[in-house]
This record gives C-alpha cells, structure tokens and sequence, in this order.
C-alpha cells in the first residue's frame, strides 16, 4: 500500500481543516474481525478540488455530504471528490484484528483466557481502525463510543462512561493528531489516586492483578512527582482533561505510547518476578518520558515526521532531567551517560547515521526508521547540550513561549529555533544548523600545539566538527580513591581550541567531565591504560559512566582490545555501586565480547573470567537485593557446565534469591541450548507457568534446541508463518542463533540471505524491519556474512526498515571483525 509522502501530506494541509472525528468501535463481532464508523467534518479551502482519505480494511459504505460514493479504495486510499466548502464523511468499515502490535491488537490470556484489546495508532496505523486523514497536522478533536461484551472495562485517551448494554461513550478530547488516538478494552483490573486535580490511573490485565497491586504505590507516586516537576519546569499544565491513565498492555512493540490521556505501556513491565534495580529505573524513566510527550509531542505536535525530534529527543532529556527530582534515582543522568547514551554513540557512527532533524522525510514509511537511537539518546544529549550553551533560563523561557504559542497545534524546528534565539540572544539557528542537521560524531583528546594545551577535535568518520561547551575535569588518586581536583567550563570549536593552563601532576585528565556534550573522548597516556585502576577508585557515578563510555567506545572502535574491555569489567564492575552502569557492563562483556568480539577459541576463557567477576559481586551483594539477582543473572549465562545450572533449577539457589518464573527460564533455556535440557522439561515449564510471557519463553527455548529438526522448524515457522504473534517471532529468532550452535546453525547463514526479502514482504514495513534485525546472523562473525549483506544492500527495492536492518548486521559484523583483530 502506498506510503502518505510528505508532499501529499503537505498539499492535504493546506486544503483541508479538520473540525472532529466521532468514531464508533464495535468490538463484539468475534475474533477476527471488528466493526467501524466515523463521522469526519472537515473545511475545504478550495471548493470543487478532490483530496483522499485513508482507510485499511473492509470499506462498506461511504457517504460525503448526503451523497454515496463509490465504495472502492485504491489501495488503502478512499477518493473524495468535489469537495465542499464544509463537508461531512461518514465511512462504515470493518477492520481485521492486529497480532502484530499494529492497529486494534488483539490478545487472549492463556493464564485466564480473558480476552483484551488495544489500539496502537502509531505512526500511520489509525487507518488501521478507522477511516480518517491519517497525518500529524491535521490535528482535531475525537469523541469515541464503544461498543464491548458487557463484563469488559474501557478506557480511552478521555473518561468514559458504561451508559448499558456493553456501551462505553467517552468526553471529546481537545485536538489531537490521529496517531494518538488509543482504546484500550477487556476485563482490566485499576488502582487509581487523585493528586493535583488530575485522577491518576493504573491498569493491567486481570492475570497481573498482583504485581500491579505491588507496583501501584510507587508508580503513582512516581507519576504524580513528574506532574509536579512538569508543572514547575514549564509553568503550563497539563492540557488534556483530568484524567492521566496509564495501561499495561500485551504484546507490545514500543516501550510504551504517549496518547494523550492513556498512555500504554508494554506489560512486560509490570515485573511478575525479581526484578534489579536498573530496571525499575527504566521503567521510572519510560513513565517520565511519555508524562513529557504531554507537553512535546501532544500538545504541540510536529508537523511532518521530519521533526520527530521535537518529539523523542525531548521527551528523553526532560525525563532524565526530572527523574532525580521526582524519584529515587538522583543519578540518573549517569545511568543515561553509561547506558542510553552508549546506543546513541553507536548509531552515530553507523553507515545509516543521519541528522537529529533531517531536512527532509519523504513518506511515512522512510519516517519510521528514524524512530532510532539518533532521534532518542544523541538528540537528548544535544539538548543538554544546548542548555548549557544557552543557559538553563533562558532554555527554559524559549520553550514556555513555544508552548504558549503552538499549544494544541503543530510546530517545525524554525518555530523552536525562534523561540530560543528571542529568549536568549544567541544564534541559535547556527547552532541547530551544526548540531541538528548535521550527522555523526565528534572526538575529543587532549594534545599540545606549539607548546599549548588543546583540546583537539576529530570527527569520527568524517563528520563535521561542531562547537561544544565542555567540562574539564583534572583527578589526583590518593590510596583508593580518585578525587577531582579541578574543574573547568571551555567553549571549543574547530580542529584545536587552546585551554586555559591545566595543573600538570593530575592522574586523569578528563574531558566532557559532567557530560554536558555529544562527543566520544579519547584519554591521554598512561590514563588509559591505567583504567582498571582508576575506575574503581572514581568516587561520583557520573564520572565512573564517563570513564565506562570511553572504554567501551574504544573497544568497539578496535582502540582496546576486547580481552582488556573483559579485564576491565571484572577489575571494576565488582565494585560499581550504580547498578545500570554494572548491568550494562556486564551485558556488554558477556553479549557482544565474549560472543562476538573474541575469536571464539578464547571465549570460553573470558567466560571463566566473567562468572568469577559474577561470583565475587554476589558474594558481595546483600541477599535479596538486586545487585545479587543481575550477578547470578549474567553468571547463568556464563556457566558452561550443566551440573551447577542443574542444581539452582532444583532449588539450590543462594540466600535471598527467589525462584521465580522468570529465574527459571533463564536457566532452562541455558540448559536447553548446553543440550542438558529438551523439548519435555520445557513443556513442563510451560505447564508450571501458563501464562502469556511463559508461551514466550517456551518458544524463545525450542528454538535454541540444539536438534537439527528443531532448527528446521523455527526457521520455517520463522521465514513463512505470518500468523505469529510479534512477540513469538521475536523470541523464535532470537533463540535460533547461538554461539554453542554455530556449527548446527551454519547452513542457515546463506539460506537467511537468500530468504529474509521474500520472509519480510507480505508484512507491515515496521515488522519486516524487526524480523530482519532479529534474524540477522549475528553471531556469523566472517567477511562472507558483510559480503552476504552488502550484496542484498546493493539492491534498489529494499523497504527503508529491512535496509537498516541489514546495514545494522553489516556493520556490526565489521565492528566484530576489527576488534577481532585489534
């Protein structure tokens, strides 16, 4: 189906105002299919022209101003012609039912059988429920009514009301884009709490009533702190109604989706087990994220998708800004620099990079693949960037005026750019024409010209060299502990800025201390090599972070080797106090190192090193908490002898650790893919946890069987069976591949690259995208699989998501090449 272009989309905003969308959902006509019709008033401001609606479904009738049209779309596009000055559309239509986290998704718990839907209207997916004029700027007020079996809750993006008979009919919301339209129907369990005039709302599946009940003191608490911090931060309330629900929903591809009034979050979330300290800090900074989308994003939207920036990149800062206020994690900007910030580094230094706000999005479908770590951490960390160049009052004055001015409206980056330069003075649309449309990333190192200190800038694959403001930070190690000094704020720019005269008898010398910029740093000799000591020693979590970023960019740079990046972790992580800075680590060590990076005869040896650095961070943790559960976690996947696994499964586990559902899959699966476990003691795991993440597990574990006929058949189910929810074919992919199984899995290397287009064709383009990546032969760590890749990549008829799907393999397995041979 044709993909709206941003010239099409451009051409409709200039003829057409939306005035209301009235849709009506009947959710009770069985398991396949749902029923819709929407009433769209609109202006026309060229009476007698034709434009188009867009609807995917089943049209039945359509009608523009009394008069019937031709009840057939053009792909997904319903032609209306000869438009009046005001004019009425009315569109009934049935929908199919989504698998795949698109449209109006559909699950049934196994746990209960209950059944549950959701809509999911992103990017272009409300189409998918309703017929409507499916682009950003076109913004209106919606009133919904549904229609559901009588026992079922909904909620929606305004309150509702149960007026009988299975019908729900909700508030019209003020004017917001189609893309987040939400309803969320089925037999929800809620906790609710009132706080500043807003009700704020918690839902979940009936199935996770209990770890919702766990959860609910400290997500409303959470929510109603980022309501305060919000509030004081922008001096503008929240704008949609008073009600903010937020609801934990199934199979969901996103983290979660800022709709305006009900946010949706994907349940895995809701953490039925054990669960470390980094991730309930994820989880705290995904709710401050959608909680910023209100203001960026919802009630001032971009115009077009080449300004999601305006979106993500500000939701992400603002979250990580707030979350040190309104939560327990007053460190947060460190976990952002050593985790976040580590994927924003690597997509910048990707073939596929691009600028933060590209010049110019084509179509809808080019658009999603920019929903990426560029668009997420680099774009968070160039607004940080931008305060500290501007000054904090004055960001913040240009972005109150931003709001006042655009408020249930539609922006671009000049409007932003205006508003900041009249706030401030500076020129900022210089400063946006280096940082925001601009790619790639900056280096910086500490040399000396002609007798001075500089600073000396790189950039990394031939990006442009960008201004900075920067913190230096100079460290003294006295016994065990790395004390700073000194510390001073540069403005450089160009290939080498002269600083002011710097103490020569620091032990480390930092640059980007305080992490205010977008930049990799190099050290300067011995520092580098002295790492395993003076990381340890580093007493602040943003400096360990800064420190732990510049050893892992350097080894995927082929700058440190990777048996020096596994020393590091474990002379280090054992006593790193942060705990995502010590997951991370770990995860890195043990998934891309030790796998990947490491020629294989040497991985089982790092993988020794790796479980004694697990063991000594348990023997250290205190039981229960969640230091010990990410040791044992990672020395799961470390073992490579079944008997201890074995032992922990029987119930032979260290005090404080429980053994949950989730624990006991980690090792079943590590026994399944040592060959110690098979297809019966799985299926009794499925029996002990019937539930819909245990159906997740169980297909993740068959497909790591180490059985060529099992292997055959997750690769069929894989390449050909389109029914598959997106949730078992994520885990059948990513069980196939494993490092033990490189051997049995080898004659699937060729066969994904002969198979993946056809595989990926029949589905939605962010689906293809992710079938794509998960599938990728990652641990095939040869010339032949860049070979293999390059040559799919050489084609002209590659859908956007496949295409960086494939660059992503590609130049991942170059990056494992080089560090190979670092």
């Amino acid at each position: 189906m044709p993909s709206l272009t941003h010239a099409e989309a451009r051409a409709r905003a200039e003829q057409l105002t939306v005035r209301s969308y009235r849709v009506e959902l009947d959710l009770t006509r069985g398991a396949e299919r749902f029923g819709s019709i929407s009433t769209i008033r609109f202006g026309c401001a060229h009476p007698g022209t034709d434009t188009f609606a867009e609807l995917r479904g089943t049209l039945r009738s359509a009608t523009l101003n009394g008069r019937e049209l031709d009840p057939t779309l053009h792909d997904n596009r319903l032609p209306l012609p000869a438009l009046e000055a005001e004019n009425e559309l009315v569109v009934v239509a049935d929908g199919d039912y989504s698998h795949t986290g698109e449209g109006l998704h559909r699950f049934v718990d196994p746990a209960d059988d209950n059944v549950y839907v959701y809509a999911m209207s992103f990017l272009d997916c409300a189409q998918n429920i309703f017929c409507c004029f499916d682009q950003p700027d076109l913004k209106a007020p919606v009133t919904l009514a549904v229609t559901v079996p009588e026992e079922w809750t909904v909620l929606a993006n305004e309150r509702g009301a149960h007026v009988g008979a299975g019908r729900w009919e909700f508030t019209e919301t003020r004017p917001i884009a189609t893309y987040m339209t939400t309803v969320c129907a089925g037999p929800y369990v809620s906790r609710y709490r009132e706080h500043d005039g807003i009700r704020l709302g918690w839902h979940a599946r009936a199935s996770l009533a209990e770890p919702l009940a766990a959860a609910a003191d400290e997500l409303l608490t959470l929510t109603a702190r980022c309501f305060d911090a919000y509030h004081a931060l922008f001096g503008v309330r929240y704008g949609f109604g008073d009600t903010y629900d937020q609801v934990f929903v199934p199979e969901f591809n996103a983290g979660a989706m800022e709709n305006p009034g009900c946010v949706t979050h994907r349940d895995e979330l809701l953490y039925r087990s054990a669960v470390t300290d980094a991730e309930l800090e994820t989880r705290a900074a995904i709710v401050a994220h959608e909680m910023a989308h209100m203001w960026f994003g919802d009630l001032v939207t971009m115009r077009w998708w080449d300004d999601l920036w305006l979106n993500e990149s500000f939701a992400t800062y603002l979250s990580y800004r707030v979350l040190p206020v309104a939560s327990a994690y007053t460190d947060a900007w460190a976990s952002f620099a050593g985790h976040n910030k580590l994927a924003g580094y690597a997509a910048d230094q990707s073939s596929w990079t691009h600028p933060v706000a590209p010049d110019e999005v084509t179509d809808a479908d080019s658009a999603l693949v920019n929903f990426d770590q560029i668009s997420y951490p680099k774009g968070a960390s160039v607004l940080r960037q931008l305060a500290a160049w501007l000054g904090d009052e004055p960001f913040l004055a240009g972005l109150r005026d931003h709001f006042a001015h655009h408020a249930y409206g539609n922006a671009t980056l000049a409007d932003l750019v205006g508003a900041l330069a009249a706030a401030s003075g500076r020129d900022v649309a210089d400063w946006a024409a280096r940082w925001l449309r601009t790619a790639g990333t900056n280096r910086l190192s500490l040399s000396t010209v002609e007798g001075r200190t500089v600073v000396r800038q790189d950039g990394v694959h031939g990006a442009p060299l960008r201004p900075h403001r920067i913190g230096i930070g100079g460290y003294r190690l006295a016994g065990a502990t790395l004390n700073r000094e000194y510390r001073v704020e540069v403005e450089i720019a160009g290939a080498h800025t002269p600083v002011p005269e710097l103490p020569g008898d620091a032990d480390l010398v930092l640059l980007n201390d305080g992490d205010l910029t977008f930049a990799t740093v190099r050290l300067a000799e011995p520092a580098m090599r002295e790492l395993p000591r003076l990381l340890p020693a580093a007493t602040e979590p943003m400096t360990r972070a800064l420190l732990w970023t510049v050893a892992w960019d350097a080894t995927r740079a082929a700058d440190l080797p990777p048996d020096a990046f596994v020393e590091l972790v474990a002379a280090a992580v054992p006593g790193e106090a942060s705990a995502t800075l010590a997951a991370t680590m770990l995860a890195n060590a043990r998934t891309q190192v030790a796998d990947r990076y490491l020629d294989p005869a040497r991985r089982p040896a790092a993988l020794r090193t790796l479980a004694g650095t697990c063991r000594a961070m348990h023997a250290d943790a205190a039981p229960g908490s969640g230091r010990q559960l990410t040791a044992l976690r990672t020395l799961v996947s470390c073992l490579t002898e079944p008997a201890e696994l074995t032992r922990l499964l029987a119930g032979e586990v260290p005090t404080g650790v429980l053994l949950d559902a989730e624990l006991r899959w980690r090792l079943l699966r590590r026994l399944v893919v040592l060959g110690a476990a098979g297809s019966a003691e799985i299926d009794a795991e499925l029996a002990r946890d019937n539930t819909g993440q245990g159906a997740v597990h169980a297909t993740g574990c068959r497909a790591a069987l180490p059985d060529a006929a099992a292997k055959q058949a997750a690769w069929r189910s894989m390449m050909t069976d389109e029914t598959l929810t997106n949730r078992h074919l994520e885990a059948l992919s990513r069980g196939f591949w494993q490092p033990e199984q490189a051997e049995l899995t080898a004659p699937y290397v060729p066969r994904y690259f002969a198979e993946i287009l056809p595989a990926t064709a029949g589905r939605s383009g962010e689906l293809a995208g992710r079938l794509a990546g998960w599938s990728f032969p990652g641990y095939a760590v040869s010339a032949t699989t860049v070979a293999a890749a390059e040559t799919l990549l050489a084609r002209d008829d590659l859908v956007a998501a496949v295409r960086r799907a494939l660059a992503t393999g590609r130049d991942e397995t170059r990056i494992a090449l080089a560090a190979r041979s670092a």
